[in-house]
């Protein structure tokens, strides 16, 4: 079983579309999940012998993945957004979950469920109490991607001091959701809401793992690379909307506008081959030290970051005034990538890889692979 990757290449004018005319309302891209649920894409995710492709869950998969999440972000990358929260639950399910638990997961994927992995506490934390009931949460998440139409998220919750455990959560009637991206200049429609888990209960089979396992390094900096991926597709948008958008107006040739166009290609590759790198020592856990895989993919963050924040400077010099009018889509890409840059600490984790790599090399992975 091979993904069709030409038919999601094809479908990007039409989840860039409904990006567009979704931006204004802060609507959900219900339609475009739906063609990609129909391509395959949810469900590329799980582990071959649980009908998927291995995408993201085995380490052959991350070229694929890799491939998959950039085309999604050329569409719309609020849509990237949440397929790549989809993709990590999914992920940590099989690392640290029990195999019940990911043929559970498997089952409704299959049946056209849409996980998410929210960790961002609310104005309450997210605790959980062991009770004669099962488990009980107070409190609630904020920045919760797809928070109205998520079937399953899984989230962490403190059971105790200084204690995290993760937890598979059921979504759907009843369950109190806020608004929480409405506010937001970008990924205006990626259904960001704020979710009061209070009075919750749950199984003791929800708990995913042992305590400490979201933290657990490499993976917890490992995995940012799925997001690079995403943002990765956004900035090569950029790059040829410049291109096309000043080749239509004549001005192309103007040698200005073609050293724009050069860097803006030189950034997309950079993010593309610093997203490659990332990948590849992210899924070689056996090959390289953990510190080495942190450091090298928060480098990698930091430098998707630039290429992306030089690419809209690039754009919006470029096209002028016109990139910043609302019937350009142009705008509103730009929005959309510079929110989805806005990872935390980038000062911390620049000096925390300097520090690492001070003293020793980076790693160097197989280019062949």
């Amino acid at each position: 079983m091979t993904f069709p990757f030409d038919a999601l290449a094809a479908c990007r004018a039409e989840l860039e579309d409904e990006a567009t005319v979704n931006d204004a309302r802060a609507a959900f891209p219900t339609a475009g999940l739906d063609r990609l649920r129909q391509l395959g894409v949810l469900a590329a995710a799980l582990p071959q012998t649980l009908g998927g492709l291995g995408f993201g869950t085995e380490p052959h998969g991350a070229a694929g993945l890799l491939h998959m999440l950039r085309l999604v972000g050329q569409g719309s990358l609020a849509l990237g957004r949440v397929v790549e929260g989809h993709v990590n639950a999914i992920r940590l399910v099989a690392l640290y979950g029990t195999p019940e638990q990911l043929a559970h997961v498997a089952a409704e994927v299959h049946d056209g469920a849409l996980y998410g992995l929210w960790v961002t506490d609310g104005v309450t934390p997210l605790r959980m109490d062991q009770t004669a009931r099962g488990i009980t949460l107070h409190g609630g998440k904020a920045f919760a991607s797809g928070a109205r139409h998520v079937t399953r998220a899984l989230v962490t919750a403190r059971a105790g001091q200084d204690v995290t455990r993760m937890l598979l959560v059921a979504m759907g009637a009843g369950r109190a959701v806020h608004d929480g991206g409405g506010g937001l200049t970008g990924m205006r429609g990626a259904g960001t809401g704020q979710c009061d888990l209070t009075g919750m209960t749950v199984l003791p089979s929800a708990l995913v793992g042992q305590a400490g396992d979201y933290l657990r390094q490499p993976e917890f900096s490992a995995g940012a690379w799925r997001g690079m991926a995403v943002a990765l597709g956004g900035i090569e948008r950029l790059s040829a909307l410049l291109r096309g958008q000043l080749a239509a107006r004549g001005r192309a040739g103007s040698p200005a506008q073609q050293a724009r166009i050069g860097m803006a290609l030189i950034a997309a590759e950079t993010a593309l081959l610093w997203t490659r790198r990332a990948a590849l020592l992210a899924t070689g856990h056996d090959r390289f030290a953990a510190g080495d895989i942190s450091a090298t993919v928060n480098l990698a963050r930091l430098a998707v970051e630039r290429a992306g924040l030089e690419a809209i400077e690039l754009v919006e010099r470029g096209l002028g005034l016109s990139a910043f009018v609302r019937d350009n889509v142009v705008e509103r890409i730009i929005r959309d990538l510079a929110t989805y840059l806005r990872q935390p600490a980038p000062d911390e984790t620049l000096c925390e890889a300097a520090a690492w790599f001070t003293q020793r090399d980076m790693p160097q992975p197989d280019i062949r692979a």
